[in-house]
């Protein structure tokens, strides 16, 4: 990659959610940051200039739940698939969980997925540590340990953490050291199935999962938190029930974020059609009401951001029968589109619809970046040149086999999105061309 150390956009409809800054302007780059919006210095020689008219300018997407199957899948050249994905995508910064082979739970293992990262110069990388050794919900990991070397919070994915005493211990130990717990809110014992519960899950046949399987996990996270002043960010939240929940605790004033997913945003449980396994998922689809309600609330700013839950799944395991197949789907190339696309659907502002996927979940990282918080989620002057110029009048088909990802299971398979990634720089370098 051709190093650029000064760049000039011209003429793109600069957007940045975190100041409000929306207006025709060039943007001038050098040395991988910011060096001046819309009043550029007579002076000023770019060694580049992208034109970008008609296009918008925005700050990079920050994307907090992307699995990138390392490590456990070097040989298949995993990272650089998912990390070429992202930034196709506009994906500047990526948060990924720790359930890989081998489990996030050793320093030396974060240290060595950040290096090979940052070797290939795309996007920026935030590991989860494990909240447990080997995510088996019996044994605190060495969170210091693993904060030192680079994780930004700690989770447990999707593996169940049944013992409340574990539970207990780890927000104490949390909230003394300052650490950010990742939960995805599901009762281990309530949570067994593979559809959600209702009438579609009942005619198929199928195990579901009721609602009140997020409900009493929210319950018991939030009752955590009051006793121990733990910082909490829930994880794709997918029912109007829990929603509800989260309303009230920050009305209470607990330290909790909240997420949902691209899934949930757009799709519900009649999207599973007749036992199609691309909409087997974690979370599972809900009713229609969840799904107007998540939608509500993240409009509201109740919910802090929206993820692609970009889970990369091989043919294999989806050609098994819905039960029995893997739960996930490909995302991060579609979290811009579905982003737009829910701003022109709902009525929400555009503004919003972009803030959701760049100063919220840079707000959600906040303390664990530390000094580097304002570096990411923002397009102002003195802060890192991390951007996304994408055509938002340009439409796109989404073919399975056209994706960047080695995932090629998505339930948008075949829908035409709006919005179209032209450019995806990552400190001043150009990480994407369409």
């Amino acid at each position: 990659m051709k190093t650029q150390q000064t760049m000039l956009i011209k003429g793109g409809r600069v957007i940045d959610p975190a100041s409000r800054f929306d207006e025709i302007a060039d943007v001038a780059l050098a040395n991988g940051a910011v060096l001046a919006i819309k009043n550029i210095a007579p002076d000023f020689q770019p060694s580049q200039i992208v034109d970008a008219s008609g296009c918008i300018v925005m700050p990079g997407l920050i994307d907090l739940a992307v699995r990138l199957r390392e490590p456990g899948h070097e040989h298949e050249r995993m990272l650089e698939s998912e990390m070429a994905a992202a930034v196709c995508g506009g994906v500047t910064s990526l948060v990924c969980p720790p359930d890989t082979e081998p489990v996030l739970d050793e320093p030396g293992l974060v240290e060595m997925l950040r290096f090979r990262a940052e070797k290939l110069h795309q996007s920026r990388l935030y590991p989860l540590g494990a909240l447990t050794r080997n995510l088996a919900g019996e044994t605190l990991a060495e969170m210091v340990e693993l904060s030192e070397a680079g994780c930004v919070g700690f989770s447990q994915a999707e593996a169940p953490l049944a013992n409340t005493q574990v539970m207990l211990r780890s927000f104490q130990y949390a909230s003394t050291f300052g650490y950010t717990l990742w939960l995805r809110p599901q009762d281990f014992f309530l949570g067994q199935g593979v559809a959600a519960s209702g009438a579609l899950c009942t005619r198929l046949g199928l195990a579901g999962v009721p609602v009140a399987a997020e409900t009493i996990a929210l319950h018991t996270i939030f009752e955590l938190m009051r006793a121990t002043d733990a910082r909490v960010h829930l994880c794709q939240l997918s029912s109007a029930a829990g929603v509800a929940l989260v309303r009230h605790a920050k009305l209470d004033g607990l330290n909790v974020t909240c997420d949902i997913s691209i899934n949930s945003l757009h799709l519900c449980d009649t999207d599973i059609g007749y036992f199609d396994s691309r909409a087997r998922l974690n979370p599972p689809l809900r009713q229609q009401r969840d799904r107007d309600a998540l939608r509500a609330a993240l409009a509201d700013g109740t919910i802090d951001a929206l993820v692609s839950d970009h889970t990369p799944v091989d043919e294999d395991a989806k050609a098994l029968p819905f039960a029995e197949s893997e739960p996930g789907a490909t995302g991060v190339e579609l979290l811009l589109s579905l982003a737009f696309k829910w701003s022109a659907d709902s009525g929400v502002s555009l503004a919003r619809a972009l803030e959701v996927i760049t100063h919220g979940p840079a707000t959600v990282l906040g303390t664990a970046l530390g000094s580097r918080q304002g570096r990411v989620g923002c397009l102002q002057v003195g802060g890192v040149a991390d951007l996304c110029i994408f055509d938002p009048k340009a439409t796109w088909t989404v073919q399975p086999d056209a994706l960047r990802s080695q995932g090629k299971h998505t339930p948008f398979s075949g829908y035409e999105l709006p919005a179209r990634v032209r450019y995806t720089l990552v400190g001043g370098q150009v990480a994407f061309q369409a």
